[in-house]
């Protein structure tokens, strides 16, 4: 089967082709404000001006016709509301025009199995952190239950707002990976961890009040010394929780060459084994979409067009996830 998946969760839109065998089409275009962080109404905008031409472009890139598909999988949550939006109402008009089925994905899922098929992970206890989601992952009995999970902003919107303190533009992720890159210094700050749950809101605010007393280098280190440190040792707990031997990280922050530094000495350390998707299937894309609109299309599940509204707030321990085997 082919299956052409659409990501329209915040920054993203993408659109990406996968068959059972290989990735066929990845293309997407990110949003980039001007100033601050995403504004809703902008990105769902820019969503709407490139959604006919990545179109296009994946099915050029993979070679086919939209009459060559056999269903059509979007990001149903959670996400930016006027975001998810474009991406749905673009899936809907494809899946009509064209009489194929439609699949409404859990986007948080789909960063999970890309990452399965990536790398060849079986059962991995994953490590999901984003702009919109931090999370500590495992299945249990077809479901993904969440172990731990950020008491309140997720990790990368917390890197963001930070970088944006400094002076620095969206996404701010790169850019403090860049800064702390040139120091090895390191100031003490509030370790933000609760048991296997994280709290960043706090580690933000006292990096902040620091800002004219030292470097942005030694600060930007700093936060990430502290926050990715927390993250991996709630992992860590959380895998001696579950008897887990497989580590798996994902999503946008997945990418940072610290963190998978972190990941990668922690497993060593327990005899576990870390995987780490590659860079373009950490961040959002649509081939991720459309991979687990695959796998969720080949276990018999569809969307009917009057029960595919947006859920912005859509847990992925409320999906059943019949397609595992777990």
């Amino acid at each position: 089967m082919k299956i052409l998946g659409i990501e329209s969760t915040a920054h993203t839109f993408g659109v990406g082709i996968v068959d059972e065998d290989e990735v066929l089409a990845n293309q997407k275009e990110m949003f980039e404000p001007e100033e601050g962080g995403i504004h809703p109404r902008e990105a769902s905008e820019h969503h709407y001006q490139h959604a006919l031409e990545l179109l296009n472009n994946a099915i050029q890139e993979a070679g086919l016709d939209f009459e060559d598909l056999d269903g059509i999988a979007f990001s149903r949550g959670p996400g930016i509301t006027p975001c998810l939006e474009v991406g749905t109402v673009t899936a809907r008009s494809l899946a009509e025009r064209y009489e194929i089925p439609l699949i409404g994905v859990n986007h948080c899922l789909a960063h999970i199995s890309i990452g399965v098929r990536t790398t060849g992970a079986s059962d991995p206890t994953t490590l999901y952190l984003s702009g919109g989601n931090s999370q500590i992952l495992d299945l249990r009995k077809s479901r993904y239950r969440i172990i731990g999970e950020t008491q309140d902003i997720a990790l990368g919107n917390s890197l963001d707002k930070f970088a944006r303190k400094l002076g620095y533009p969206h996404p701010g992720g790169p850019e403090i990976e860049n800064l702390a890159e040139d120091t090895d210094e390191i100031i003490e700050l509030s370790y933000p961890i609760k048991g296997m749950d994280f709290s960043f809101s706090g580690l933000a605010t006292e990096a902040e009040r620091k800002i004219d007393e030292v470097s942005d280098e030694v600060l930007a280190n700093s936060f990430q010394e502290h926050a990715y440190a927390a993250t991996v040792e709630a992992l860590e707990r959380a895998m001696a929780q579950e008897d887990s031997s497989e580590a798996l990280l994902t999503g946008g922050v997945a990418m940072n060459s610290r963190l998978r530094e972190m990941v990668t000495q922690m497993c060593d350390q327990r005899n576990a084994e870390a995987f780490f998707p590659p860079p373009e299937f950490c961040m959002d894309n649509g081939a991720m979409i459309a991979h687990q609109g695959l796998i969720e299309l080949e276990a018999g599940r569809k969307t009917k067009i009057e029960d595919s509204e947006v859920k912005p707030n859509w847990r992925p321990d409320e999906v059943e996830a019949e397609w595992t085997e777990n």
